[in-house]
């Protein structure tokens, strides 16, 4: 009965650390969406890398997908982009086949 080994303290929401394979959390790009009034949703990115141009992403988006959005500054989050519609497969690939990301920074969150 002394053989159990699995009574460690683990946290698995804990933060992973400094493993060389596994990705930060403020490295993830977070695409999520919101139900608003009736069947009316809200697409929200979040986390876009630096090197994009948030105002020239938000036109690509609303030109590609035909849909308005809007940049909005967060003091937490930093600048989200917020898309109307459900747009998440369609921002998904266009980030990964033409942004060059790959699909393993990219975290789709919603139902």
């Amino acid at each position: 009965m002394s053989d159990i080994q699995n009574l460690q303290a683990y946290d698995p929401f804990a933060d992973l650390g400094d493993s060389g394979d596994t990705v930060e959390q403020k490295d993830y790009i977070h695409i999520r969406i919101q139900q608003r009034n009736g069947r009316k949703t809200l697409t929200t990115i979040q986390g876009l890398p630096k090197t994009f141009d948030q105002k020239r992403m938000l036109k690509i988006f609303k030109k590609d997908f035909a849909c308005n959005g809007t940049l909005v500054d967060d003091e937490e989050l930093g600048s989200v982009i917020q898309l109307q519609g459900d747009q998440r497969t369609k921002v998904l690939t266009l980030l990964t086949v033409e942004g060059g990301i790959d699909k393993k920074q990219i975290k789709i969150h919603g139902f």
